[in-house]
């Protein structure tokens, strides 16, 4: 981005920034910052300028000429595969006069089309075409007016993820100790994963950290806000029981938590049925990541910033089908600093039976799906949240409590031997991980560039 297009914090955000960085190390967060419009404008060159983001998986372009438009921030990119087999992450505007290229949110060309002069570019964004060639551009270098790739493009295990940092460090590098964990969960079987459907879309008014920090370690929501699908039989694990786990903090942001059944000699394997497991290729792991995941029931995380997943089991009807595993993948795009559009897309591994797919979207769609359980009860206290953040006493005064699992407040202690990477409390009521993650946003934030 040129000098002259960055944005410039004014000393009043900077203030409300170095505010919540003191307060931070008290377990306290300020209202205000959920739905600031000079925040949200910083964290769209700060945050979602500098770090990766997940734009789709190569199982939605399998094909050459495949291709869907997804979002960082408020730009729009075609992510093609192009004729050379290659993965493109092409910037949505034509360099003729600045309109979209990209007519549909997925389909399969050669090449795409500007609708304002008909400029026509490749799908791998080379500019192939110029109506009238000969009287108006003849001395044209086409080579220089192609679309624009984002600087940095990475597959990791069939992930797309794009930055628009061409300095930024490797993907595996930012994951940090968060793609130990990945790598676990990817690896099972040697196929890898697929997506099952399209991803649901839909709009919540409320602010993306808000949901990041949800999955990022909010177990404790689960005994209330979500204290219906255990009653109803469709979460298939007491709320009080599914506490027993492990809360880590994986660096650069990344935060996880897993519930785990310390007394079970039996695999586990998130509730994957026998024939499932007999699937998986468990030589992929270490020592270390068979244990997790031999002993493991739910997974869930935030790779920081706006990237959540869930994997776990789960009924759509508790009375006639039992908890089916599935994964959930979820991007939480901020349109504005009140309003997110959620990308969730449901993956399943390759190598299952088609029978057991169709269980798992079913569970998906039905608990997580966008009028499923758990994301209807969630976004009503998100869109609350959001709302009282504009109030302007409310700015003033309020301040939050993100204290569980420090000194003294609660039952959670540090596992000082723990054996997997990064920093790991037991049990999992505590907040440490959502201070992490606010940890780092704030070091990203008050960066000097």
């Amino acid at each position: 981005m040129s000098q002259a297009f960055k944005i410039t914090m004014s000393q009043r955000a900077k203030a409300i920034l170095e505010e919540f960085q003191q307060n931070l190390e008290g377990g306290i967060s300020s209202i205000g910052l959920l739905n600031d419009e000079e925040i949200h404008q910083v964290e769209l060159e700060k945050i979602f300028g500098k770090r990766w983001n997940y734009m789709a998986h190569e199982s939605e372009i399998p094909d050459s000429g495949d291709y869907v438009l997804r979002y960082i921030g408020n730009d729009a990119f075609a992510v093609t595969r192009g004729d050379d087999g290659k993965v493109h992450v092409l910037l949505d505007v034509c360099p003729h006069r600045g309109a979209s290229v990209c007519r549909a949110e997925k389909g399969k060309s050669s090449h795409l089309r500007c609708p304002y002069h008909g400029w026509t570019f490749k799908n791998n964004g080379d500019l192939v075409g110029t109506p009238s060639y000969m009287d108006a551009y003849k001395g044209l270098d086409r080579k220089q007016w192609g679309l624009t790739h984002a600087p940095r493009v990475e597959n990791y295990h069939g992930f797309i993820f794009a930055s628009l940092d061409e300095n930024a460090p490797s993907l595996r590098e930012s994951l940090d100790g968060m793609a130990w964990y990945l790598d676990m969960i990817f690896s099972l079987q040697n196929e890898g994963m697929e997506v099952l459907g399209e991803p649901q879309r839909f709009v919540i008014k409320s602010n993306w950290k808000i949901a990041a920090e949800n999955f990022s370690g909010d177990d404790y929501h689960l005994m209330y806000l979500h204290k219906s699908t255990y009653d109803i039989g469709v979460m298939p694990v007491p709320l009080k029981e599914n506490m027993k786990g492990y809360h880590i903090k994986a660096g650069n942001g990344h935060a996880l938590s897993f519930s785990i059944d310390m007394e079970s000699n039996d695999p586990i394997f998130f509730f994957f049925p026998k024939e499932i497991v007999n699937t998986f290729n468990l030589e992929n792991l270490s020592d270390k990541q068979l244990e997790l995941a031999r002993g493991s029931r739910v997974c869930v995380g935030n790779i920081f910033p706006n990237i959540s997943f869930l994997m776990l089991p789960l009924s759509p009807d508790p009375k006639n089908i039992p908890p089916t595993p599935f994964f959930t993948w979820r991007v939480w795009r901020p349109i504005n600093k009140d309003e997110i559009e959620v990308f969730n897309w449901f993956f399943m591994y390759k190598n299952t039976p088609k029978e057991f797919k169709e269980a798992a979207y079913r569970a998906a769609i039905a608990t997580f799906g966008i009028a499923g359980v758990f994301e209807m009860d969630d976004a009503i206290p998100w869109e609350a949240a959001t709302k009282n953040a504009k109030g302007t006493f409310a700015r003033k005064v309020m301040k939050l409590n993100l204290q569980m699992g420090m000194d003294g407040m609660s039952s959670s202690k540090q596992v000082m031997d723990w054996p997997f990477p990064g920093i790991a409390y037991y049990p999992r009521f505590e907040e440490g991980n959502q201070r992490h993650m606010y940890s780092y946003y704030l070091k990203e934030m008050l960066k000097e560039d």
